[in-house]
């Protein structure tokens, strides 16, 4: 009878068990990847902001998602999808939800997402719009990774994270930070003593996912911050900032050395560097080419160039957003997202380093 008894609980143990790898083994079929976690700030951000009350960087109102499924405005900065969103079907994944969204729940198996609008790689960078900030982020995954090892056991739990993509799209925030008006960190530091401020941090913190289990990372570089209609607003003729593109620049520079370091330190981890600025300078050299009409104004929003005003349910917007690179003052439209994902996919070594993002799955670890 006992014997009867023990056979019974462990059964039922086993069943789970069996129910649970299943269920990993039909997503993982259809899916290049485990699943895809998400850290960085805006562009990536799927509706963790919206759980933030004191948080004034949101988009949950029209006429964001004008373009989305039903128009619902789901909280990202966008007419429709944004990176994160594009980098999942990639995969064969669902879009990772938010971090915020999961309270008392177990969070899926596919991944999560932890991208906070208005954060950056310092902690003071978003503290002024309320966001999470990077630190914040790897906090939060440390605690989803450990729900995970209860889930599947130290050892499936480690073999799947080592399987998962690691995004991390962060750094434009902060640069913009440095060159807002009445900038209290540019009265502390030269603009090459804040990158390196920001390089050594953001490898502190890559470090730290590294010790929870991430192995293969995409990590993208800042944008042409002064391209974006924000600064271009502030030029007569609409062009660029010279200045803020040039430490954009220098400090992509120093992350990909960062990388390279980073790399040799870590064997067995493996990354893409994705240019971000690299591949914003090609689309406004020839924008014709991939379809674009309006590379300089934002498609909502009020005012000059309509980067004055950002956008909200008084703001206009434009009826042809696949012509816009610019969704709003210092967001891509999805056609851009979509666009750039395909570059960070399958492109070549001119934007994507060393290795393009579907080379990265390949690798073995």
């Amino acid at each position: 009878m006992a014997v009867a008894t023990s056979y019974k609980v462990n059964g039922t143990t086993l069943l789970l068990v069996f129910v649970f790898v299943f269920a990993i083994l039909r997503i993982s079929h259809a899916a290049a990847v485990p699943a895809v976690y998400v850290f960085g700030s805006s562009i990536v951000d799927v509706g963790n902001n919206n759980y933030l009350p004191r948080s004034i960087a949101r988009a949950n109102f029209s006429h964001n998602g004008i373009d989305y499924p039903n128009g619902i405005s789901t909280g990202r900065f966008s007419n429709s999808k944004n990176i994160a969103d594009f980098i999942a079907a990639k995969v064969g994944l669902p879009t990772s939800p938010p971090f915020l969204s999961l309270t008392g729940t177990t969070p899926p198996i596919t991944g999560v997402s932890f991208a906070s609008g208005g954060s950056g790689i310092l902690n003071r960078t978003g503290d002024y719009v309320v966001s999470i900030s990077l630190a914040q982020q790897v906090g939060n995954f440390s605690m989803v990774r450990d729900k995970l090892i209860q889930q599947l056991g130290q050892s499936s739990a480690q073999m799947h994270l080592s399987q998962s993509i690691f995004t991390i799209f962060m750094g434009n925030n902060d640069i913009s930070a440095y060159f807002s008006p009445c900038s209290e960190v540019a009265k502390q530091y030269t603009p090459q003593e804040y990158v390196d401020l920001m390089l050594s941090t953001f490898k502190g913190l890559l470090k730290m996912l590294y010790g929870l289990d991430a192995r293969k990372m995409v990590v993208s570089g800042a944008g042409a911050m002064g391209c974006f209609p924000a600064q271009r607003k502030k030029n007569s003729m609409g062009e660029c900032n010279v200045e803020i593109n040039y430490w954009s620049a220098r400090y992509n520079e120093g992350l990909k050395i960062m990388l390279q370091e980073l790399k040799s330190e870590l064997l067995d981890m493996n990354y893409v560097y994705f240019d971000l600025y690299g591949a914003m300078i090609n689309l406004f050299q020839d924008p014709k080419t991939y379809g674009f009409t309006e590379i300089k104004a934002a498609c909502c929003g009020l005012g000059k160039l309509n980067a004055d005003l950002g956008c909200i349910p008084i703001s206009e917007y434009c009826p042809n957003r696949k012509n816009y690179v610019f969704w709003d003052s210092l967001h891509l439209t999805e056609v851009v997202a979509s666009m750039f994902v395909d570059i960070l996919y399958s492109g070549t070594i001119e934007y994507a380093v060393p290795i393009n993002m579907r080379q990265l799955i390949d690798v073995s670890i």
